[in-house]
């Protein structure tokens, strides 16, 4: 069982999705898992520029020469990736946008009809990496990340993958915060992060109860929003 991550978020290992990204990473080691973390600030991913050469000379390879490749070696060598992305505008960071945009070759060209009865590509490949979607944001509550919900799964019906499991976290900044009042609390959260890590390594998904307990608020959310008002 090989887990691999896809961090988007500019700040690398400084931000907050590695927070959650690190744990879930752990309790999966933890199951047994063989693990990655892929900062993707790190890498060298320019821009989808729309030529079609993955589809047509080259089926399956880009023709922009980056980190892209060996990127795109490493999701397909998974078998559980977690696809991480702090709430930017509603969606995914452009970091994020690019490796997304960049997974074309993973799929042809010619069209299909999918099981929700739309239009979708074919795929390449006879098996993919099933998919859990991570982020986290500023604002206080779950329903912030209803776009990005929407997005990720709709971009993983074109290669046929299935996400097995979403954790979404409103009051992100608490994550990497040093309030000595909060540090219960996030050890807290980092524990059930592993356990879910955990859960997805040996069952592929994450239990109601356990999913319950990932989505409770960190703090109250007019506490936060107010706390978060003076700050500025």
């Amino acid at each position: 069982m090989k887990i691999s991550a896809f961090n988007g978020s500019p700040k690398a290992d400084r931000g907050n999705t590695h927070v959650m990204v690190s744990a879930l990473l752990e309790g999966a080691a933890q199951a047994g898992a063989a693990t990655e973390n892929v900062l993707l600030a790190g890498k060298k991913i320019g821009h989808c520029i729309g030529c079609f050469t993955c589809w047509t000379k080259t089926p399956g390879k880009c023709v922009l020469k980056d980190d892209m490749e060996s990127l795109l070696k490493s999701y397909m060598a998974s078998d559980i990736v977690i696809m991480a992305s702090p709430l930017y505008i509603d969606h995914v960071t452009g970091i994020m946008k690019d490796f997304m945009d960049r997974s074309i070759p993973l799929v042809c060209p010619q069209f299909e009809m999918g099981d929700a009865g739309q239009t979708r590509h074919a795929a390449r490949y006879g098996k993919y990496p099933a998919i859990v979607w991570v982020s986290n944001c500023g604002f206080p509550e779950k329903d912030q990340f209803a776009v990005l919900r929407l997005a990720c799964e709709r971009r993983i019906r074109n290669n046929k993958a299935e996400i097995i499991a979403q954790i979404y976290r409103g009051q992100g900044p608490l994550l990497t915060s040093e309030s000595p009042e909060l540090k219960p609390v996030l050890s807290d959260y980092k524990d059930l992060l592993r356990r879910a890590g955990k859960e997805i390594a040996t069952k592929r998904k994450i239990p109601d109860d356990l999913q319950a307990e990932l989505d409770k608020p960190l703090m109250p959310e007019d506490e936060y929003s107010k706390s978060v008002n003076e700050s500025w």
